[in-house]
């Protein structure tokens, strides 16, 4: 059986993303017999956020209009989080970031679904601050990384110009919405979907992929 690529577009200050994350790890377990492999792409959800980040409140005004209404609107992706064993508790969130940097630092881990979940779980559990850059670096030695080389790359522009052009090329392609699955190239799915629909698609995607190669 074939090893089936599984892109995942999608930013780590995405609620949705944080849950459809969850969900598609479950969904591979799911489906043991099918190996797959993931690549984690970029997506700037609020570009319009300054690199030096805002305040949590401004930033829900700014976007939603009241900091009320956004936790209103959000009860239901706090419901799905729970329902998927996540901790999610928007109350800590006091500063909103802006993603490029988190993106750099999961563009040079080892393990970056690794990387990308500490991210997750300190911005939407912890509440850290990820528009620090001494809490990046401290993530990113929780990930096994050298934390002064790590420093010493966010100090300058290393991936800058790549990251904002590869989230760029996801909204030239029409994702306008996140998380957004794309299984071996040949099947896309869009949104926090179920494990069981994820599973499915794994499934479809993989079968898909194995006649192409034996075709070949």
């Amino acid at each position: 059986m074939p090893l089936l690529p599984i892109d995942i577009v999608s930013d780590v200050v995405c609620p949705w993303c944080y849950v459809g994350k969850r969900f598609l790890e479950k969904a591979i377990a799911l489906k043991p017999e099918i190996p797959v492999t993931l690549q984690f792409r970029p997506y700037l959800l609020n570009p319009w956020v300054p690199r030096e980040g805002m305040s949590r409140d401004d930033y829900l005004i700014a976007k939603f209009g009241s900091v009320e209404r956004y936790n209103a609107n959000n009860q239901r992706v706090a419901d799905a989080a729970a329902a998927a064993g996540l901790d999610y508790r928007r109350d800590r969130i006091k500063r909103q970031p802006n993603t490029i940097d988190c993106h750099r630092l999961i563009a040079w881990a080892a393990d970056p679904a690794r990387m990308k979940q500490r991210l997750m779980t300190l911005y939407f559990s912890e509440g850290g601050d990820l528009s620090d850059r001494e809490v990046l670096v401290a993530a990113a030695a929780d990930c096994g990384m050298n934390a002064e080389d790590v420093r010493n790359r966010l100090a300058g522009d290393d991936d800058v110009a790549r990251i904002e052009a590869e989230a760029k090329s996801a909204n030239e392609a029409g994702i306008r919405g996140v998380p957004f699955f794309i299984f071996g190239g040949l099947l896309a799915v869009s949104g926090a979907h179920p494990p069981e629909h994820l599973a499915q698609a794994i499934e479809r995607a993989s079968d898909e992929l194995a006649k192409r190669v034996a075709a070949e």
